[in-house]
């Protein structure tokens, strides 16, 4: 198929972007990567009467730190995030995450704030922010915004981000050295949809993790940040106190069946990847083991 007619018009600024949407509201698309929007374009699942081109907004690329904290512009391409130092030294956490991103030639063009905003419950980078407790900065002609990772997504390809809005950038704390993470996804091939997919941050102390959070992804209509996690902060975990809280996540779990998995594969999946993040961070392999038991 071939998309529909739609008026084009490429952004030189984020004030000229801005003002665009504001004028078209709804009937307006951003293009970024357009890894995710050209094929919706072309299956006409999405037909715009202005697609609103932003590729050439320099200000909207790079990836810095500053007072603590990492910021990274939402015209970052995922290969630049995948290549950058900074990103490895203070949130590691993505480096891991984004080389599980779809293939190199889709790396190569999209984008890290085209990725957040298309919020599909499968991807990556959505669980990866509010593993991470990053702020998401979106613009529009008017406001700023500062929305917390964790609410900015409400549902199948649905955020907080409203017709008129531009995001702009992601800010993440930079990693304290008693921090550890986790990421893993099962897919059936490589670079194919995760069936289910977990990114974890911690902070360690001994053999205790004093904070956990818990991004789930490919397990219901948007990532999940798992309450179960409170179970096992603050306290020697057990074997006992591990399956309490897979339990625990069990029921917080609203999985979707389709073509690729059950709802309840999906659940026993979630479970054993959280018995693989608690065993890895606390390094006691033992754990993992009986968690697969």
């Amino acid at each position: 198929m071939k998309a529909s007619a739609f008026s084009y018009a490429r952004a030189l600024s984020v004030v000229d972007a801005l003002e665009l949407l504001a004028r078209y509201g709804d009937q307006a698309k951003v293009l970024s990567g357009g890894q995710s929007l050209m094929p919706a374009l072309n299956l006409r699942l999405s037909a715009p009467e202005l697609l609103v081109d932003i590729g050439a907004i320099a200000e909207l690329r790079g990836i810095s730190v500053t007072n603590g904290c990492l910021r990274i512009g939402a015209l970052t391409r995922h290969v630049d995030v995948l290549k950058s130092s900074e990103i490895a030294k203070h949130a590691p956490l993505l480096t891991e995450a984004i080389a599980h991103v779809a293939h190199p030639a889709i790396r190569n063009k999209g984008t890290f704030g085209g990725s957040l905003a298309h919020a599909d419950p499968a991807s990556e980078l959505p669980a990866c922010v509010i593993a991470l407790n990053a702020e998401i900065i979106v613009r529009s002609k008017d406001d700023e915004r500062r929305i917390q990772a964790a609410d900015f997504f409400t549902g199948i390809y649905e955020t907080l981000l409203t017709a008129e809005e531009l995001l702009v950038a992601v800010e993440i704390p930079v990693a304290k050295p008693n921090s550890v993470h986790f990421f893993h996804e099962f897919a059936r091939r490589k670079g194919d949809y995760a069936i289910a997919g977990l990114a974890a941050f911690g902070l360690l102390d001994g053999e205790t993790l004093t904070d956990l959070r818990l991004g789930y992804f490919a397990v219901g209509e948007k990532p999940m940040l798992a309450a179960a996690s409170n179970l096992l902060t603050g306290r020697p975990v057990t074997a006992r106190i591990l399956a309490d809280a897979q339990a625990a996540l069990d029921a917080e779990l609203d999985p979707q069946e389709d073509q690729q998995a059950t709802a309840g594969m999906r659940r026993y999946l979630a479970r054993q990847l959280m018995g693989q993040c608690v065993s890895r961070m606390l390094g006691r392999p033992d754990l993992e083991t009986k968690a697969f038991a």
